[in-house]
């Protein structure tokens, strides 16, 4: 699923929300449940590190530009986050991209894309497409990570705490937010990734952008964007929503620790007493 859905967005096949649902049906019927899975792995080992170094960076980002003073400082910590964390995980993101478009059987493993890149293309294959990706991650993390906070303190300030729900609810209106303020440069990148495998020539992102257009008019840009408004907004709902149960959670357990640990030496003292 992922190797087809991935190919319609990077190459010169004309793209319809109604097309993808089509492939997903066939998928299922042809090769049963697992098979919309398929490629998942090569995800997952990105995006549990990426998710990790975004969510923990942005912790970090926000105590040290102090955001409550500023609306910008707030989106400033959000794109910080996302370029630490899309700086430190791009070659796992760049082996998913060329596992996903590459014909069957030619990367058997991420290792493999990683000894193949760094044999043909050297150190800088393995980050072939990262400018225009850190350009795209400054608005699509600063949005995200922006409106989410904003969403968050209206809910609080509304119904006095927020739930599951509608931290789910609030991530993904900041996902899909983030995901389409950033798509045209999300398109760049992608053909820059996979150039040496499609054989077209995406070496720049204003030449990347001009070629696209030219080919496949201004509809080339946003090729894909209705899908990744049903997947990204979902996908992003979660992570903030499990980020927040998670660190809620954490808060807890730290909490009563400190409870037992007060507990036993307040008992240490009255004993010598």
């Amino acid at each position: 699923m992922l190797s087809s859905l991935f190919y319609m967005k990077v190459g010169k096949c004309k793209y319809s929300t109604r097309a993808a649902f089509r492939f997903l049906l066939k998928s299922y019927n042809n090769d049963g449940l697992l098979s919309l899975w398929r490629g998942n792995s090569a995800t997952m080992a990105r995006i549990i590190p990426y998710a990790a170094i975004q969510f923990s960076s942005h912790e970090q980002w926000k105590r040290l530009l102090d955001v409550e003073s500023s609306k910008t400082k707030r989106f400033l910590a959000g794109s910080l986050a996302g370029i630490t964390s899309q700086t430190l995980t791009y070659p796992l993101d760049l082996a998913r991209a060329r596992m996903a478009v590459a014909s069957k059987g030619t990367y058997t493993s991420l290792s493999k894309v990683f000894v193949s890149i760094w044999n043909t293309e050297g150190v800088y294959g393995l980050y072939r497409g990262y400018i225009p990706t850190i350009l795209g991650v400054i608005p699509y993390a600063g949005v995200s990570f922006y409106t989410y906070g904003m969403l968050k303190k209206w809910v609080t300030r509304e119904y006095g705490q927020t739930n599951a729900v509608t931290n789910l609810i609030c991530g993904a209106a900041a996902g899909m937010l983030g995901q389409t303020s950033s798509y045209p440069l999300d398109i760049v990148r992608r053909r820059m990734q996979v150039s040496t495998l499609t054989g077209e020539e995406y070496r720049r992102i204003i030449q990347t952008l001009v070629k696209v257009y030219s080919d496949e008019g201004l509809m080339g840009i946003f090729k894909g964007l209705s899908m990744n408004w049903v997947k990204g907004p979902i996908a992003v709902g979660i992570s903030f929503a499990t980020y927040e149960h998670i660190n809620d959670s954490l808060h807890r357990i730290e909490n009563a620790t400190n409870e037992i640990v007060f507990l036993k030496h307040t008992k240490g003292d009255s004993g010598k007493d």
